[in-house]
């Protein structure tokens, strides 16, 4: 069974005209995704849709939102907002953050990489939580190799979280999903945070591998591609998850649908492979859909 639909499927499911699917998918009305200048409809999407009451698209409509990306800094999300030129502004500051806004109605879309250890899941859990009653997709970004980015100088010395121990540390805010993430590696491995000596926390990537690059801390929690642009030692630790919660209606319109065709450019494949630590084997993979 085809991931996606057509038009046409879409009509003959639907039981209506080809035209009238048009305009389901310009007012936002049922999800779809745009390749190559076709409409595609994802089928597990379109299922929940139909399934779902039409509660949250009426809230959808009477609510203008701000043209704002939210939730936790990504290296390429941000320098594909910029390069599609798609006029989407951005407020990056970690993903409890971006969920919180993005529920209180201040942005279009939020980046996520929520963990819960309890169930192994990534994002489903606290969107299903927090913004299931509301008209919204959860998709696949990347999955990015994460771990400390160390100082050339402790690069033989800190091979594992263990060796974090008596370290100065840079650590990120704390209701961020890397902070909240990292505390939970490090009570696994059974190091406690007063092992560490802790730096003042930083609230972007960037910022965070700067400090290890000044020698202002001996290491930081953060990601492979960045390492490699600050061209510090990266030891990996794990695999995460990053997906993006997009409102449905916002979905539909000239910025989201610009950015997201440019996401299918070779020049978009071209740069993740350029940044490392990417994997976009389930990019765009619809993971949950809201009322």
């Amino acid at each position: 069974m085809a991931e996606y639909l057509t038009t046409k499927e879409l009509a003959e499911l639907l039981r209506i005209k080809e035209r009238k699917v048009y305009d389901l998918a310009a007012s936002g009305e049922v999800p779809c995704s745009k390749a190559m200048g076709k409409l595609l409809f994802p089928r597990e999407a379109v299922e929940a849709w139909i399934a779902g009451s039409s509660v949250g698209a009426e809230r959808s409509k009477a609510v203008q939102l701000p043209n704002v990306f939210l939730g936790s800094h990504d290296p390429l999300l941000d320098w594909a907002l910029r390069e599609s030129r798609c006029g989407i502004a951005t407020f990056f500051d970690g993903s409890t953050d971006g969920l919180t806004r993005f529920v209180n109605n201040e942005g279009v879309a939020t980046g996520l990489h929520l963990y819960n250890p309890a169930t192994s899941n990534w994002n489903e859990w606290a969107v299903a939580g927090q913004a299931g009653a509301m008209p919204v997709v959860l998709l696949g970004w990347a999955k990015r190799q994460r771990g400390l980015i160390v100082s050339e100088a402790g690069k033989k010395m800190i091979v594992a979280i263990q060796d974090l121990k008596g370290r100065k540390f840079t650590p990120r805010q704390a209701d961020s999903g890397a902070q909240t993430l990292f505390n939970h590696l490090v009570a696994r491995a059974g190091v406690s945070a007063d092992d560490l000596h802790m730096t003042s926390p930083e609230r972007t990537e960037a910022d965070a591998a700067l400090a290890v690059l000044e020698r202002k801390a001996e290491a930081t929690f953060g990601l492979e591609s960045v390492a490699r642009q600050y061209r510090l030692p990266f030891v990996p630790l794990i695999e995460e998850r990053f997906d993006l919660l997009v409102d449905r209606r916002a979905w539909f319109l000239p910025p989201m649908q610009r950015f997201l065709d440019f996401c299918h450019s070779d020049a978009f494949r071209s740069r993740a492979s350029e940044l490392a630590g990417y994997d976009l084997e389930e990019f765009g993979k619809v993971r949950f859909v809201g009322a």
